[in-house]
């Protein structure tokens, strides 16, 4: 639990730039829809925006599943920051957070994290949906960066 900031400016353009209470709605509304066409199972998800940042809510059914739901609310335009208070229900290690800057690709990504390039299928495979092309990364998407359970990077 905690609150995890992005680039408010990069990401999937889903709504507008209003900030009204009604275009908060709209914008919760958005992101619920989102995360149900995703297909991740929150069991009582709910969300709630105030400007840019995204209040999330649920119990997701293991760790992997929360950090996909926060980073993708936290990948869309507009949100800034996004609170979670989410639960897990199968606890994992948590993963790491990585930023991408310009001229990064998947595989300097992994070279970096992993040791090995050619480790990049597992970055990528970690931030499905929201990925749907290893080659499709922009600065300022924030991505997981799986671990393995004997606290070194998978």
């Amino acid at each position: 639990m905690g609150i995890f900031q992005f680039v408010k400016d990069a990401g999937a353009k889903i709504f507008g730039g209003e900030t009204s209470a009604e275009a908060n709605q709209t914008k919760a509304t958005e992101i619920t829809s989102l995360v149900s066409k995703y297909g991740w199972n929150v069991e009582g998800f709910n969300c709630t925006v105030a400007d840019e940042c995204a209040t999330l809510s649920g119990a997701a059914p293991d760790q992997p599943t929360k950090e996909r739901v926060i980073l993708a609310v936290g990948n869309i335009n507009g949100i800034g920051s996004v609170e979670d208070k989410m639960t897990a229900a199968a606890a994992a290690e948590l993963a790491k957070f990585y930023t991408v800057k310009s001229g990064d690709t998947l595989g300097a990504i992994a070279k970096t994290q992993y040791g090995d390039a050619s480790k990049y299928p597992q970055i990528f495979e970690a931030n499905k949906p929201m990925l749907e092309h290893p080659d499709k990364i922009y600065p300022g998407q924030t991505l997981r960066i799986p671990q393995t359970g004997k606290g070194e990077i998978a």
